[in-house]
């Protein structure tokens, strides 16, 4: 849990991104840093842990809220993400009303052109969810580059909920030779070990309890990789969820960290994690660990 910010002097929040940069131009110092926490809104106790370390490692921190249509390939989703901005403001006020909010509108990101541009991330966005979100990973570095050349932060942090998603951040921020360190952070879970998601939302009580199932999974197949290989895992695993009926399993990997290509003989010198994607009632929810 987090402290409430007791100084209830209202924070600075932009809704264009031209006043946001004279203001960030007016306090920035040659010697200061920025932290940025970029989300989609509806906001949960995970996004709260982004914003508190980089308010401990950074002078200032700005906090993006939008929901970017190019990162959706299935339209209903875009259309059933939750949007709660008046309640995301008041959580990051009570939080810290120094945060800086940029809240832009569609228009004002993309100025009237709402299109990805293409990237090669090395093969990096083959893998997992870019095999079932097509066009995904374009939306993502086209609205992470945008942010990030707004912004001009110095830090930004990103959940390692979104491994994949966070290793392609990485990747484009290298080929484009921008100035930004990207941070990953721990993945921050609920009581039950479901790690935390605006999509959470969307989840009954008793979906959300029978969704504890994917952290335990998760946690028996790290056991399993210890003295199995990757194939007897990820069967296993397989037929876990051919049993578990509330559930669709999309997929299943054990992939290399670096790469993320699947790990086909298990090596000691590289670091593996295991990654999942499953479907109940239509509400699409991923996890990741690592195995080493």
């Amino acid at each position: 849990m987090f402290a409430l910010n007791l100084n209830k002097t209202p924070m600075p929040i932009f809704y264009g991104k031209a006043a946001l940069i004279d203001y960030l131009k007016s306090i920035k110092t040659p010697n200061s840093t920025l932290g940025f926490v970029p989300t989609m809104g509806a906001l949960h106790q995970g996004h709260l842990s982004l914003m508190q370390q980089s308010l401990a490692e950074n002078d200032n921190t700005v906090v993006s809220i939008f929901v970017n249509p190019t990162q959706f390939n299935n339209p209903e989703d875009l259309l059933k993400y939750p949007r709660t901005l008046d309640a995301d403001i008041e959580k990051i006020n009570n939080l810290n009303s120094d945060i800086i909010l940029y809240a832009p509108t569609v228009d004002d990101i993309y100025e009237g052109k709402v299109l990805s541009l293409t990237f090669n991330f090395d093969g990096l966005e083959n893998q997992m969810e870019g095999k079932f979100r097509p066009g995904h990973f374009d939306g993502v570095g086209t609205i992470v580059k945008r942010l990030f050349e707004i912004v001009m932060p110095t830090n930004a942090y990103f959940g390692e909920k979104d491994f994949q998603q966070l290793q392609i951040v990485k990747k484009m921020v290298t080929k484009n030779n921008l100035k930004v360190n990207v941070i990953g952070c721990a993945i921050y879970r609920e009581p039950n070990g479901l790690a935390m998601s605006s999509r959470n939302e969307r989840l009954t009580d008793q979906e959300r309890s029978n969704a504890a199932l994917i952290f335990t999974t998760l946690n028996l197949a790290k056991e399993k990789f210890k003295t199995n290989s990757a194939t007897s895992v990820t069967k296993w695993v397989e037929k876990s969820f051919d049993t578990s009926t509330p559930f669709e399993l999309e997929y299943f990997q054990i992939a290399d960290e670096t790469t993320l290509r699947p790990c086909l003989r298990k090596s000691n010198i590289k670091k593996y994690r295991a990654f999942i994607a499953i479907t109940i009632n239509n509400i699409r929810l991923i996890d990741t660990i690592s195995l080493n």
